[in-house]
């Protein structure tokens, strides 16, 4: 499949997209390589949208993914500020929102997912209420907050997104209130250590959490929103942001066919049902061997190993989907490293190191088997997880716990 006429579309230019494109023509495919996305500006990074793009004054040229001559170099032809409105899986041709049509030889899907909008009474009439999502989210966030005048922001949800953001704009100067929904934050993803952890982190910070706060509606007076829960509170915001999770943008894929199971389901090598398309990163539902079932990541490491994954797949080479996967957050001084997955564990061990600063980390444990590993401010653990989950090694809990014990993976092992 290197052949000089064939081409690959490749739809969305975030992380997996632009990861695959130069992925693609460094295996050497010789043919066409099209990248199409509805923004308009060149590629850029996502992850410090919520971190140091949102608190700094710097324009999105200074986060991009690739610089605009690293394309042209590349022979890789950006198509921005279209989006696909339709796939012919016939005729294997899409029809852009220029009314114009694109024929492939091979499709990848790279399109992500987007902030996801509850469905609130007074919510289209609020005054200064963004999701966080793209670069534009993020300026407009920016200009609201730098040009309120008491900078009362209420931030809707306490998934990582979120207590990103507030620390963010608490560093900007802003009031900010958290309203979680759950009873505590990061439920679906931490132990109730890590969200305790978390919510103290934030209440040192003078940013206010608050749980089982389950939002009704919003009404706007002027140029202030008053956000009101079930329970009867309600909250002055000049600014809110919306982080309550994500919705995975699987419809061109659902119109044209393809099998959809909590996403684009792809097997082994990133391709979908249809023999010439591909998906890869947020969007698509994928059988993990590790941990023997199908999951959906949101994760920058994910789209980037697909991307490698399925560029090596359509010029030949048989490479299947093997990763641990992994994440981090950033808030104030602390750096969060995450390794493996740890739904369904039923032990957790922690252990904290002794020194002037926060430094722990916190094992999830099904039964024996290591799942996962938190790292806070500890690169060390990070490491050590990845390494013992990855060789499916037996941890001796008593030990891990054990400050007595020298902290060398050697010396943990059952």
């Amino acid at each position: 499949m290197k052949e000089n006429n064939n081409v690959c579309v490749i739809i969305g230019a975030s992380h997996a997209g632009v990861n695959f494109a130069f992925a693609l023509r460094q295996q050497g495919w010789l043919g066409e390589i099209r990248l199409i996305d509805g923004d308009f500006h060149l590629p850029y990074h996502r992850p410090p949208l919520s971190k140091a793009y949102l608190t700094s004054k710097d324009g999105i040229d200074k986060n991009l993914l690739k610089s605009e001559e690293s394309y042209q170099k590349g022979n890789i032809t950006l198509q921005l500020g279209l989006s696909v409105l339709s796939i012919n899986r016939i005729d294997k041709t899409l029809t852009l929102s220029d009314a114009t049509q694109q024929s492939y030889d091979k499709l990848v899907i790279a399109t992500g997912a987007r902030a996801f909008i509850p469905e609130l009474s007074g919510l289209e009439n609020a005054s200064n209420l963004f999701s966080l999502r793209t670069a534009a989210d993020v300026t407009a966030i920016r200009d609201a907050v730098n040009n309120c005048l008491n900078k009362r922001v209420v931030v809707l949800g306490g998934g990582y997104i979120g207590l990103e953001t507030a620390a963010s704009l608490h560093k900007m100067g802003a009031k900010v209130t958290i309203l979680e929904r759950e009873e505590r934050v990061l439920s679906r993803v931490t132990a109730p250590q890590m969200s305790d952890f978390f919510q103290e982190l934030h209440a040192k910070n003078n940013v206010s959490i608050l749980t089982n706060k389950n939002v009704t509606h919003i009404e706007a007076k002027g140029s202030e929103n008053f956000v009101f829960c079930s329970d009867g509170s309600s909250f002055i915001a000049d600014c809110i942001v919306v982080g309550v999770g994500i919705r995975v943008n699987i419809e061109l894929a659902q119109d044209a066919g393809l099998e959809i199971d909590n996403g684009i389901k792809v097997d082994a090598y990133n391709c979908t049902s249809d023999p010439s398309i591909y998906a890869i990163g947020d969007c698509t539902f994928h059988y993990n061997p590790h941990y023997d079932r199908f999951i959906r990541l949101e994760s920058v490491q994910n789209a980037v190993d697909q991307a490698k994954i399925a560029a090596a797949s359509i010029v030949g080479q048989n490479n299947r989907y093997d990763t641990i996967p992994w994440f981090w957050s950033d808030q104030y001084d602390i750096k969060l490293q995450i390794v493996g997955l740890s739904t369904g564990y039923n032990n957790v061990v922690i252990r904290t190191e002794i020194g002037e600063i926060i430094k722990f980390s916190v094992w999830y444990f099904k039964d024996n088997e290591l799942l996962a590993v938190d790292a806070v401010n500890n690169a060390k653990a990070y490491v050590y997880g990845t390494k013992a989950i990855k060789e499916r090694k037996l941890i001796d809990k008593l030990k891990l716990s054990d400050l007595n014990t020298e902290f060398k993976l050697e010396n943990l092992f059952l």
